[in-house]
C-alpha cells in the first residue's frame, strides 16, 4: 500500500477513536466519572493511546519511507520491495510477521478461536432480560452499590422484590462474578471461568462487548479499524446495559428500559437482537484473524 493511502487509513482511525478517548482522559483530567461512556476504559484495560494506534493487520506490506516507524516493535520487519508492490522507488516496505508470536499467545489465540467459532453455532439467548445488572445491587445498601453516583429507580426492597419475581439465568461469568452474595443462589447458572468456551452465546450482551476484549488482547496484529468497529458495538451496547439497569441515568441522556414491565423486556429484547446481528460478521473476522495467525 502507497505511503499516501496507509496514512489516510490511519489519521481517519485516529480521527475516529479520538471521538471516544479525548472526553473520557478530558474528564480524567478533570476528577469526573462517567457511568456510561468511561466503563469500557476501567473495565478494559486497553489505553486510550494504545487504542488510537493504527495496525494494518497482517498481509498488508506498508510501502515508503514513514513505514519504518513501525519496526520499533518486534512483530514488523522489512521485506524486499517487489513486483506485487506498488511503490516501487522504495527499495523495502514493513510488513507484520506473524511468526513472530510467541507459543504462550499461540495458544490463547487457540483458545479463543475455539470459543468464537462455538459461538458461532450455539443458539443464541434472549430472555435474560438485563437482570444481572440488578443481581449486582440486590440486597446491598446505597452506600455498598457499584455505581454509587447514579441514583437508583427504586428502593433496595423494590429492586430485592423485581429481581426476586424474574428468572434470573445469567451465562456470563464476568458478570456472574459481580453479583452480590444472596443473588447467586437466583442465578439459573452458576458460570466458573472454566465454563466460558460452554456458556458464552450470541444473545449475551457483555459477550458481544467482549469483541471489543479479544480484538485488543490480539494487538498489533488486529487491524485497527476491526477493533474500533468491535469499540463501537460495546459503545452501544455499555449504554443499553445501563438504560436496562436500576440505575437512574436519565440525567446523563439514557432513558430507562424497564424491564421490570412486560414492554420493557419486549424492547430490550429487541436490542439484544440487533447487537447479536451486528456482532456476527465482527466475530467472523477474528476467527479469521485467529486462524491466520494459527497459520504461521
Amino acid at each position: 500500500m502507497p505511503e499516501a493511502e496507509w496514512r489516510a487509513r490511519q489519521a481517519a482511525h485516529e480521527a475516529r477513536v479520538r471521538v471516544w478517548t479525548d472526553p473520557h482522559q478530558a474528564r480524567a483530567a478533570r476528577g469526573e466519572r462517567h457511568p456510561v461512556h468511561d466503563f469500557l476504559f476501567h473495565y478494559y484495560a486497553f489505553r486510550p493511546a494504545s487504542f488510537r494506534r493504527w495496525h494494518p493487520g497482517p498481509d498488508l506490506a506498508l510501502a515508503g519511507d514513514g513505514a519504518r516507524e513501525f519496526l520499533r516493535r518486534p512483530e514488523y520487519r522489512e521485506i524486499e520491495n517487489g513486483p506485487c508492490l506498488p511503490t516501487r522507488a522504495t527499495p523495502t516496505a514493513v510488513i507484520l510477521d506473524c511468526a513472530t508470536l510467541p507459543p504462550h499467545r499461540r495458544e490463547f489465540v487457540a483458545w479463543l478461536r475455539t470459543l468464537l467459532t462455538a459461538m458461532q453455532t450455539r443458539p443464541p439467548f434472549f430472555a435474560c432480560h438485563g437482570l444481572h445488572e440488578w443481581a449486582m445491587v440486590y440486597r446491598q445498601t446505597p452506600e455498598e452499590v457499584r455505581h454509587n453516583q447514579c441514583a437508583l429507580r427504586y428502593p433496595p426492597g423494590e429492586i430485592a422484590r423485581i429481581t426476586e419475581s424474574l428468572p434470573v439465568c445469567c451465562s456470563h461469568f464476568d458478570a456472574f462474578r459481580f453479583f452480590t452474595a444472596p443473588a447467586r443462589p437466583l442465578n439459573r447458572l452458576q458460570p466458573t471461568r472454566a465454563d466460558v468456551p460452554q456458556l458464552d452465546q450470541r444473545g449475551c450482551l457483555h459477550a458481544n462487548m467482549d469483541l471489543y476484549k479479544w480484538a485488543f488482547k490480539l494487538a498489533p496484529f488486529t487491524p485497527s479499524e476491526l477493533t474500533a468497529d468491535c469499540f463501537a458495538l460495546a459503545w452501544d451496547i455499555r449504554a443499553v446495559d445501563m438504560r436496562a439497569s436500576p440505575y437512574d441515568v436519565r440525567a446523563l441522556g439514557f432513558p430507562p428500559i424497564p424491564i421490570e414491565t412486560p414492554e420493557g423486556r419486549a424492547d430490550y429484547e429487541r436490542h439484544q437482537r440487533a447487537f447479536t446481528a451486528r456482532g456476527e460478521p465482527l466475530r467472523a473476522r477474528l476467527v479469521a484473524l485467529c486462524e491466520r495467525l494459527l497459520a504461521v
